[in-house]
């Protein structure tokens, strides 16, 4: 019998497309999937909208679907927040396509890239899986909201799924809103960057590669205790603190970093990540300097390729 296929949604975006390649250059058959067929670093990209639930379950009428890895959502509360119906049709909707595409196939591990965003505003730290999700955006509430239909899945009808509440994430083909992006995009212009809120405003940064990491490591794991895990890159740092490990990466650096929340997130408390350290063997490989160099490697060779 071949190996079954896993079906990696969102393909085209950031988590999805690096889950993409890791599963397979490491020789893993995957159909990815994304609402826009593309190509993606010379890699087919399907379409298939998540809210299309015919279209899904054609795709596992042609393929032996084995395993899914769900990241085909509105990526963050910066996303179209004007639209709110969408994201709760696409990031609820499609969440309940995936998990009934999963009880019909049967034997299905799912994995959902879900976020700390659902968390809302949290209670002192340490911030546990077990604290009461509050979202306060409409993107936390779906979140958090296709987290409960995942769960409930998972409950009625023994369908396999995980949720990892994943963090800020950074690095090599971020397209959305990131402030790293906009301070080594400005060093490379050898401009001054000013952001206007943030100083003492901390933030749970996660390199791409470890996001990416936890999410194959939770798709390879046979059993989980878990229905959920926190996954960050280990750091809670200010703003002006990350301001100040980017002027370290280059001395060049010009960052100006004023005082204030940012208006377009919430204050949060140190995650833990225990409980993928212990069940997942979860263990961030970039410290926030060596993830803010690698990015600012590859922002450079973009730069020269134009």
């Amino acid at each position: 019998m071949s190996e079954r296929h896993v079906l990696v949604t969102g393909a085209a975006g950031l988590i999805g497309n690096a889950v993409r390649t890791k599963l397979e250059d490491r020789g893993t058959r995957v159909i990815a999937v994304d609402r826009v067929a593309t190509e993606v670093d010379g890699r087919e990209v399907r379409e298939c909208d998540v809210t299309d639930i015919h279209g899904l379950h054609a795709i596992a009428r042609a393929h032996d679907i084995g395993k899914i890895v769900h990241c085909g959502a509105f990526s963050g509360p910066m996303v179209s927040p004007d639209h709110p119906i969408q994201m709760v049709q696409v990031n609820i909707g499609g969440a309940a396509n995936i998990g009934e595409l999963a009880r019909i196939i049967g034997g299905v591990r799912v994995v959902f890239a879900s976020t700390a965003t659902a968390y809302g505003v949290t209670p002192p730290a340490p911030v546990s899986e077990d604290t009461v999700m509050v979202p306060d955006t409409m993107y936390g509430a779906s979140k958090a909201a296709a987290e409960h239909v995942m769960n409930a899945y998972k409950l009625q009808f023994g369908v396999d799924t995980v949720n990892l509440r994943i963090g800020w994430v950074y690095g090599p083909r971020r397209s959305t809103a990131c402030l790293i992006r906009q301070m080594l995009v400005d060093v490379m212009a050898g401009r001054t960057t000013h952001i206007p809120y943030g100083r003492d405003f901390p933030r749970q940064y996660l390199h791409i590669d470890d996001a990416c990491d936890a999410m194959i490591t939770a798709l390879d794991r046979e059993a989980l205790p878990q229905q959920a895990y926190n996954i960050t890159g280990g750091s809670w740092l200010t703003l002006a603190e990350v301001a100040d490990t980017v002027k370290r990466v280059t001395p060049e650096a010009r960052i100006e970093v004023a005082p204030g929340d940012d208006p377009g997130d919430m204050r949060q408390e140190r995650f833990d990540i225990s409980a993928a350290k212990r069940d997942l063997g979860y263990c961030p490989r970039m410290t926030l300097e060596q993830g803010i160099r690698n990015y600012l490697d590859w922002l450079r060779l973009q730069e020269g390729t134009k």
